[in-house]
């Protein structure tokens, strides 16, 4: 899934399983996303007056979700296009693909679920905005 409309950050409704008298189950199956699972881990306990994230990716994709509470997402493309996300239900994800700078905002009760298409180095992350900004020059 290479189409331009796959780069760009977009809200994932995905289906719940279920019914309030036993519960709801929500599934994210590597077949129904737009890369294959190669890391998955999870925020929380974070100070609601802490902003976090300062930081693009170079080829890394995500899937964000408030699996509680909620969490604000501000996602910068390289040309400084903004845009404000919402997450409060853990069936909703936020699709980001590289390239975009994002600060996020806890609320006090918030946990954050992160798919990742690959595993953590250091190497991956653009921690440098301005670094960031002159990706929009290549």
């Amino acid at each position: 899934m290479d189409s331009l409309a796959t780069m760009q950050p977009r809200l994932i409704e995905f289906s719940q399983l279920g019914d309030p008298t036993t519960g709801f189950m929500t599934v994210a199956a590597n077949s129904a996303l737009p890369f294959c699972i190669q890391r998955v881990y999870w925020t929380y306990s974070v100070a609601e007056d802490v902003i976090r994230g300062h930081h693009a990716h170079r080829e890394l994709e995500q899937i964000i979700f408030a699996v509680a509470g909620t969490i604000e997402f501000t996602l910068e493309s390289v040309y400084g296009q903004q845009t404000i996300y919402h997450l409060n239900r853990p069936g909703l994800g936020l699709y980001i693909p590289r390239h975009y700078w994002r600060t996020i905002k806890f609320s006090p009760d918030a946990v954050l679920m992160c798919l990742a298409s690959l595993e953590y180095t250091e190497e991956e992350y653009i921690r440098d905005y301005d670094e960031f900004k002159r990706l929009a020059s290549k």
